[in-house]
C-alpha cells in the first residue's frame, strides 16, 4: 500500500486516544512517591492509611487502591464514597505539599511530549485522559509536566469508580457528547503500561495500545494480555505513528 492511500485510508474515521497518566505519558522521580500524598490523605481522611505502605497500586484507581488499603480496617466502599469529597481536598492538599517542595517530583517519559504534538496536528486523532488518578490529581500532573494542552476532550478519573473497567465508557460517552459523533467502541485506543489498561480496553471494546514503560510490568506480562499493540516506549514517533495508524 503506498503512501498516499495509506494516509486515505487511515484519515477516514476519527480515533480517541484515552490515555494513561502514571508509567505511560510520565513517571515519578522516586519509587513509591505516590504514598508520600496519599498516606497523609487517607490519614487524615479515615484516621488510618490501612496497608497502602505495603500496597502494589500500578494500574488501579485511586478509588480502588483506598477501598483494598481500608479494607482491614473494616471500611467499605459506602464509607469511603460518603467521604468522597472531603477525600478530594484532601488529597490535593497533601498533593500540593509533597509536589511543591522545590524538586522535580514527575518527569516525561521519553517522546511523550512529540508524540502528543504529533496526535494533536492529525485530524484523525483526538486524545482524552482516562487515568486512575482522580480528576484534580490527573490535571495537576499534567499541569506541572506542561502537558496540560494536549487534553481538550473530557475523560474519565479515579475518583469515578472503583473498577477501572467502567472508566472508557464513561469517556466515551462524554467524548460522544462533546465531538457531536456517533462512535463505535473500537474508534477508542486505550494507551497504558500495565495489564489493567487492557483489560478495561477489552471490557468495553476498545483497541489496547501496550507501552512497556511501567515499572511493574515486563514486556513479557503486558503480551500475555494480547494488547492490540506493543511498543517498547514512545521515545520513536515514526513507529508510534505507524502503530496508531494500523489500529
Amino acid at each position: 500500500m503506498d503512501n498516499q492511500t495509506s494516509l486515505h485510508t487511515y484519515d477516514e474515521t476519527p480515533r480517541i486516544l484515552l490515555w494513561d497518566i502514571d508509567g505511560t505519558l510520565i513517571r515519578s522521580a522516586r519509587i513509591g512517591a505516590f504514598k508520600e500524598y496519599t498516606i497523609p490523605m487517607l490519614e487524615g481522611v479515615f484516621g488510618t492509611s490501612g496497608i497502602l505502605a505495603e500496597m502494589r497500586v500500578s494500574g488501579m484507581t485511586d478509588l480502588q487502591i483506598v477501598a483494598e488499603a481500608l479494607r482491614p480496617e473494616g471500611f467499605t466502599h459506602e464509607h469511603i464514597l460518603e467521604r468522597i469529597d472531603h477525600l478530594r481536598e484532601c488529597y490535593m492538599v497533601e498533593m500540593q505539599k509533597a509536589t511543591g517542595k522545590g524538586v522535580e517530583f514527575f518527569e516525561l517519559l521519553p517522546g511523550v511530549r512529540e508524540v502528543l504534538q504529533a496526535v494533536a496536528d492529525h485530524p484523525r486523532y483526538h486524545s482524552a485522559l482516562m487515568t486512575g488518578n482522580i480528576e484534580p490529581a490527573a490535571y495537576l500532573k499534567m499541569e506541572l509536566v506542561g502537558l496540560s494542552e494536549f487534553f481538550p476532550l473530557p475523560g474519565a478519573f479515579g475518583d469515578e469508580s472503583h473498577d477501572r473497567s467502567d472508566l472508557p465508557a464513561l469517556a466515551a460517552e462524554r467524548i460522544k457528547r462533546f465531538l457531536n459523533l456517533d462512535l463505535r467502541p473500537d474508534q477508542f485506543i486505550v494507551i497504558g503500561d500495565t495489564p489493567n489498561d487492557i483489560a478495561c480496553a477489552r471490557h468495553f471494546g476498545a483497541r489496547a495500545l501496550a507501552v512497556g514503560t511501567g515499572r511493574l510490568y515486563s514486556t513479557g506480562d503486558l503480551l500475555e494480555c494480547n494488547p492490540d499493540a506493543f511498543i517498547p516506549d514512545l521515545s520513536d514517533l515514526e513507529v508510534v505513528m505507524r502503530t496508531l495508524a494500523s489500529l
